[in-house]
């Protein structure tokens, strides 16, 4: 038994790996400004390229089809290949070794960026398959490390040639290969799922704890450790490789079990502790969560005990009775089609005629998308405002505030028996930084403002990506998730698009003294330099995410009641 287990956690340790080795997106602005160069194009045209990586990851249903084929390893392996194909021929062209027309750069992008869906939907699965128990936990730990990607690249490119930014497009082609080489054993080796007992889910609770406090440890080390010195730069990233290793020391903890719980783990009690995701006896009413008979018993019974949900004073005021004499504020908007209950699963044709699912994808199409377009501009930001040699560092930092931002995802699920709150509500929180970034930057261009507005727009998004799995499942069932978050997410390529052509425009423009379009798309690669190329843009984007934060609060408002619902229904299950 001990060694199943340690085989489940060593699979959660490659999971964690493959995840921190391919979000190669995120380092896309290390090297766009010579990918530019060398193609001879325009501000606009680039976007397209940034937007086919976009386009890649909306691909990713793909995916799931390939499993319904393959097994999991070679999912995994066509990834890599995917990977080393599309970002190796980059490479090649970078250093002038080939001639490649524009179209075939786009569609090498465009493979590049499905390679990270397919890497995603692998880790996906297996953490759902080993940890049915403490999914949310699972995921949340393994999609943050996705956001340090960056500063791990960067401290692997500057270890190697500082000078070099067509090193990023080696090390994007050949990591998540040896990644996958490196996670191979231990998904080959997954042991059979079997039902634990109650004590064995608080143990996987408290491991899946000392697990993020490391993590934190890790985001933290690679915020504050990094350095141009080559030499220096090898020391640090030896030190960030030996943080992912640590884990591997979980089997070890599981063999040590018994000893732990006898001698330790008896001089105190966990019960009801704030720290953990669920109590013992809570474990069956998620399990009734996920079923979708269930829930419909629940809404029946609510349906004859009462005449209808019973609401907060705050929200009686705030959207009144619901009766025909309602004169509550936004009573109309928030009453309309309002959602019952949690986990009732809706068809994509159901999805896409409720309000709710429309004011969430605003909210995500202004808030996490426009900060990863952000991103993908952050090497021609910092070239524009005079700090180009700032690139690396605002890599950096986006990188690991967004792992940070990935983290606290997590944190409604750690802190719900102290403190519970709907997570639309947490979503509305975490869009507060984003406009609040974009309008700093805009009313300064120093060195202070963009790495503060920087590291609010990485958090921001951060969180808003780790978090989007888990609403989905919870506002639309979580049996449909992987068709109603597909759909979710087709907003990141609109968003790239719209966005990244916005931005792209005015700074072509800006860069030709106002010259018309069309002219700038017949010259060569044109820089822009000055406040003025990207000021119009943020103020542009911190209006778009200020709208963003509003549909989110309403979002927030029409889903409370449901919520609250909910926890009424779970801590009646447990006092029964």
């Amino acid at each position: 038994m001990a060694g199943q287990e340690c085989r489940k956690w060593m699979i959660l340790v490659a999971t964690i790996w493959i995840q921190a080795f391919t979000g190669t997106n995120f380092d896309f602005s290390a090297y766009s400004s010579e990918l530019k160069v060398v193609l001879g194009i325009s501000q606009v045209q680039l976007n397209y390229l940034a937007t086919a990586s976009d386009i890649g990851k909306a691909l990713g249903w793909s995916s799931g089809l390939a499993l319904m084929y393959m097994p999991l390893w070679s999912v995994m392996f066509v990834a890599a290949f995917m990977g080393l194909f599309g970002y190796g021929i980059q490479w090649l062209l970078i250093l002038h070794l080939l001639s490649l027309p524009y179209f075939v750069v786009f569609f090498l992008c465009l493979l590049a960026g499905c390679s990270i869906t397919w890497f995603n939907t692998v880790c996906f699965v297996l953490c759902i398959k080993n940890f049915p128990s403490n999914r949310p936990l699972a995921l949340a730990l393994t999609v943050s490390f996705n956001g340090v990607s960056a500063a791990l690249y960067n401290l692997a490119a500057v270890s190697i040639n500082p000078s070099s930014t067509q090193i990023y497009l080696l090390l994007n082609a050949f990591i998540p290969l040896i990644t996958s080489i490196a996670a191979l054993v231990p998904i080959l080796r997954q042991p059979p799922i079997n039902p634990l007992p109650s004590d064995a889910i608080k143990h996987e609770q408290l491991i899946f704890a000392v697990l993020n406090f490391l993590a934190l440890i890790t985001g933290l080390y690679l915020l504050f450790f990094h350095s141009t010195d080559s030499s220096t730069a090898r020391v640090i990233f030896a030190g960030a490789i030996l943080l992912l290793v640590l884990p591997w020391g979980i089997p070890g903890i599981i063999y040590a079990r018994d000893w732990f719980q006898h001698k330790i783990f008896s001089s105190f009690t966990l019960q009801g502790s704030g720290f953990l995701l669920v109590d013992a006896d809570d474990l069956e009413f998620h399990k009734e969560f996920l079923s979708r008979e269930n829930s419909q018993i629940n809404v029946m019974s609510y349906g004859v005990n009462c005449d209808r949900p019973t609401l907060t004073p705050f929200l009686t005021r705030i959207i009144g009775t619901g009766g025909a004499s309602d004169q509550g504020c936004c009573g109309k908007i928030i009453g309309i089609d309002q959602l019952f209950m949690l986990g009732e699963e809706h068809k994509a044709g159901l999805l896409v005629r409720r309000l709710d699912f429309w004011l969430y994808y605003l909210a995500y199409f202004c808030g996490g998308t426009i900060g990863l377009v952000y991103s993908n501009n952050l090497g021609q930001i910092a070239q524009s405002l005079g700090h180009s040699s700032m690139t690396s560092t605002l890599i950096t930092l986006y990188s690991s505030f967004s792992f940070f931002g990935r983290l606290l995802s997590a944190a409604p699920d750690f802190i719900r028996l102290k403190l519970y709150f709907a997570r639309t509500g947490w979503l509305a929180i975490a869009l507060v930084p984003t406009p609040i970034a974009f309008f700093l930057v805009a009313a300064s261009g120093n060195e202070a403002a963009l790495q503060a507005g920087t590291a609010l727009i990485g958090l921001s998004s951060g969180f808003i990506f780790a978090a989007a799995v888990s609403i989905t499942s919870e506002l639309f069932g979580p049996n449909s998730v992987g068709v109603n978050h597909n759909i979710l997410i087709t907003n990141i390529p609109v968003g790239s698009l719209v966005y990244g052509f916005l931005a792209a425009l005015i700074y072509d423009n800006n860069a030709a003294g106002k010259a018309t379009f069309s002219v700038q798309m017949m010259t060569d690669s044109v820089v822009c330099m000055g406040r003025k190329c990207y000021f119009s843009t943020f103020l542009w984007w911190g209006c778009l995410s200020l709208l963003g934060l509003v549909s989110s609060v309403l979002l927030f408002l029409r889903t409370r009641p449901a919520y609250e619902r909910f926890e009424q229904n779970r801590t009646a299950n447990l006092l029964d």
